[in-house]
């Protein structure tokens, strides 16, 4: 892109931000890759990056597994995030409890999270901890106890943060039954926190089953960013991470979807102030390296030019002009293990039909796919994917984020800087194009929430329960 021409798009301060940004990322990113960011593999097979950021003393300590809900069964939808939530809960050396207790007697922060496609754990401590760390996560990817009275009681609080999070919360049982409608086969139809019946039938032997079968170094990725020695943290690995036994993986079979060959409907009645629509197209995704393919990068630009701020279309027509959401959103994420849905979701003003929405945002597609999109609206997409790049990398933890994920999905650190390129050479027409072939009914499943009368004393008692719940 001419830097004259971006320059000129500056208006005013926070524009001139953006476009300074977009001029000078491309440098910066490449001495990141190049100087900055160090790879090794451990003889068991765990994947060590280190990314130096010496910024201020403090580092962040990941560790992620390629397991998540899309590699459960049947019958055991759930056990990732319970073995998440296990994993807190003692080793041969530390009681239940004690994991956390130490690192914040360090003065440390810690958690972790399941998705479809893995399961992550973390730490962000001051630099000088980072060895106390690493050999606390080391400690319990190989020598985890799961008893089953520690699993009797964790089971009831993820049971618990299903009731608050799904069963009693109008939006997640709008989420989960529209994830479970439209997909057929793939298992992104099943939620991460599992079905409430599969739930209440765990043992605590199906998560040392999944602890055995997926928590090895040969499916993690450890990743160390901040103030660091590369050669330091992988000594400090070899040390700690490198005692965990090689173990041999099985065959991971994921179910794909099959074509759908027409639109999908339903509607859930549910306790709620609005009517909410939910509308998913399925869509292509980058698998591992196949990053050249154009489609998913022109969908991903084609989200932001419906959805970023409110003068972009769907909020100026939706909510502006038309007054027919109070808020609507539009997403679609290019990468991951699972299968991908460009998601469009709005609560509706008073008064106002599921009808009257669908039609107004198919118009607006249909606008797309005919006459395009505008030069203005291309350019700031890309003007604000490129920034949040610089974000990103304000932060140790959001670098760490970064890498990981992507590392876990089958995207090398080293392709990060290659992925903002691929968005920013998106064109105007790949946009008009992706916007005709893949929003179109016969990928479509549309989900409404016809709301029912709240009971005030239910909704009382969920919001105390959601305090006291910890994760």
């Amino acid at each position: 892109m001419n830097p004259q021409k971006i320059m000129r798009l500056c208006k005013n301060f926070r524009q001139l931000f953006f476009c300074t940004v977009i001029l000078i990322i491309p440098n910066f990113g490449n001495a990141q890759k190049n100087n900055f960011t160090h790879e090794t593999t451990l003889e068991n097979g765990l994947k060590v990056i280190v990314k130096e950021d010496h910024r201020a003393p403090t580092v962040a300590h990941m560790v992620w597994y390629r397991t998540g809900s899309i590699d459960e069964t049947i019958g055991t939808t759930g056990v990732a995030h319970v073995l998440e939530h296990m994993m807190f809960k003692g080793t041969k050396t530390l009681g239940p409890g004690e994991f956390s207790k130490k690192v914040a007697a360090l003065g440390g922060r810690e958690n972790a999270f399941t998705s479809n496609d893995y399961t992550a754990y973390f730490q962000q401590i001051e630099k000088s901890y980072l060895p106390d760390m690493m050999r606390l996560e080391s400690d319990r990817m190989h020598n985890l106890v799961l008893s089953e009275e520690e699993f009797k009681k964790e089971i009831k609080v993820v049971m618990e943060e299903r009731r608050l999070r799904t069963d009693d919360k109008a939006s997640g049982l709008l989420y989960e039954q529209f994830m479970a409608t439209a997909f057929n086969s793939a298992p992104n139809r099943h939620p991460v926190i599992g079905w409430m019946d599969d739930l209440k039938n765990m043992t605590y032997l199906d998560a040392q089953n999944w602890y055995k079968k997926w928590y090895t170094p040969s499916n993690a990725v450890l990743v160390v960013v901040g103030d660091v020695d590369p050669k330091q943290v992988f000594e400090l690995a070899k040390t700690t991470y490198g005692k965990v036994p090689k173990q041999t993986l099985e065959d991971r079979k994921v179910p794909g979807e099959p074509e759908q060959k027409g639109l999908k409907r339903f509607s859930l009645k549910a306790p709620a102030e609005n009517v909410v629509v939910m509308m998913g197209w399925k869509a292509p995704k980058v698998i591992n390296t196949d990053i050249e393919v154009i489609d998913p990068w022109a969908l991903e630009v084609l989200a932001g030019v419906l959805d970023g701020n409110q003068n972009t279309r769907l909020n100026r027509i939706l909510v502006k002009e038309k007054n027919i959401s109070t808020g609507v959103n539009a997403g679609f994420d290019a990468i991951g293990r699972s299968e991908q849905l460009f998601m469009i979701s709005a609560s509706l003003a008073k008064g106002k039909t599921p009808a009257i929405f669908e039609e107004e945002v198919k118009k607006i597609i249909a606008d797309i796919a005919k006459n395009g999109i505008k030069s203005d609206e291309l350019k700031r997409v890309k003007i604000a994917v490129t920034a949040s790049q610089i974000y990103k990398r304000d932060s140790v933890f959001g670098q760490a984020m970064e890498i990981g994920s992507l590392e876990i999905v089958g995207i090398p650190w080293n392709k990060i800087d290659t992925l903002t390129d691929k968005i920013r050479a998106v064109t105007a027409d790949q946009v008009q194009a992706a916007a005709k072939k893949y929003l179109i009914d016969d990928r479509l499943t549309v989900g409404v929430l016809d709301p029912q009368p709240i009971d005030p004393q239910k909704k009382l008692a969920n919001d105390r329960a959601a305090v006291s719940i910890k994760h």
